[in-house]
């Protein structure tokens, strides 16, 4: 099963004739600066023009002022697992945290999520700010798809198999020592076998979404969101092989701390945190419910890996194209399989 499956969103051609009063967008956007408050005031000023409804997540510490009249004149909901209910969909102004806090909410009520870039990077995010405007009028016409992106679900036991707790992620579940003064000795399980045994800062466990973010930066692979695998990523690790592994998604990956090591925490998506005291269990499986993503386009993964990290491209040719403008034969064999 891929990774990222699609769905129709109901199609530019009915979004003329279709009465939009009943469709309702929650608008989170990024308020600790002021350009972003003004570019969601833009995004909301297009969709009440539209006759849509906005919902606004509420944050009591940046007052909406006057100079933004369409922000204030909306209904704040306050973050939580109603706060996407009945809503078409969830619009992200911000960056990559502001759309995994985002992305909790829409996932509880089954609505896609669509993210503008405010912020650096921004990997989650659709599109960019300069296309703000034009991505907003593409949800008024209906004009886009959405994918499926894997999430994962963790549990963890402790030292008597009782259950400590659960969560899930979307980018990754981080297992991390909370005493720095010495290392997390851990045992690294893949399909309920011993795979090492290590000292470590902690063991990252990303889906391929997360491929690009903290696990990047621990040295993993990248993995194209359409991939269906767990990608596991020692952080830190006093080993000989400490090499990041892509397991199946039907595994199980876990990770036991023993009972003499330093006590320990999973955070997941940055976000979620789960106690880990010495001799506890970790356990992460494929997610039982994926997050919904909006596409705008179909620019493939390369060219978005490309721009977001600034790839140097120079010098590169490309495919052989045939007089008719189609691709050579040997390429048209490779798309076939």
């Amino acid at each position: 099963m891929a990774a990222e499956v699609v769905h129709d969103a109901g199609g530019a051609e009915e979004a003329g004739a279709a009465d939009n009063s009943d469709r309702i967008v929650l608008l989170v956007p990024h308020t600790r600066r002021e350009g972003n408050i003004a570019s969601a005031n833009r995004a909301t000023e297009l969709l009440l023009e539209a006759g849509l409804t906005v919902r606004l997540l509420g944050d009591r510490d940046v007052p909406f002022t006057d100079n933004y009249p369409a922000l204030a004149g909306l209904d704040t909901v306050d973050p939580g697992p109603d706060a996407a209910k009945d809503c078409e969909l969830v619009l992200v102004l911000g960056g990559d945290g502001t759309f995994l806090g985002a992305a909790g909410m829409a996932r509880e009520q089954d609505v896609p999520v669509l993210g503008i870039n405010l912020g650096h990077i921004g990997f989650l995010a659709e599109w960019e700010e300069d296309s703000l405007e034009t991505a907003i009028r593409r949800v008024i016409d209906r004009n886009y798809r959405v994918v499926d992106r894997m999430t994962i679900d963790l549990t963890v036991h402790d030292s008597n198999n009782d259950l400590v707790g659960e969560s899930w992620a979307l980018n990754e579940a981080s297992l991390e020592n909370i005493d720095r003064s010495g290392v997390l000795d851990a045992i690294l399980e893949v399909d309920f076998r011993p795979v090492s045994s290590f000292g470590c800062d902690g063991v990252l466990i990303s889906t391929p979404t997360g491929s690009t973010a903290y696990a990047f930066s621990a040295g993993g692979p990248i993995l194209w969101p359409e991939l269906d695998a767990i990608l596991v990523v020692p952080n830190n690790a006093h080993a000989l092989f400490t090499t990041p592994l892509v397991v199946s998604p039907q595994s199980t990956v876990a990770v036991e701390s023993l009972i003499t090591t330093t006590h320990a925490k999973v955070v997941a998506d940055g976000i979620r945190q789960v106690d880990m005291p010495p001799g506890s269990r970790l356990e992460v499986v494929h997610g039982h419910r994926p997050v919904r993503l909006v596409r705008l386009d179909d620019s493939p993964f390369t060219d978005r890996l490309v721009r977001k990290l600034h790839l140097p491209v120079n010098g590169w040719r490309g495919p052989v194209v045939k007089d008719d403008n189609s691709y050579s034969d040997s390429v048209t064999r490779r798309e076939a399989h």
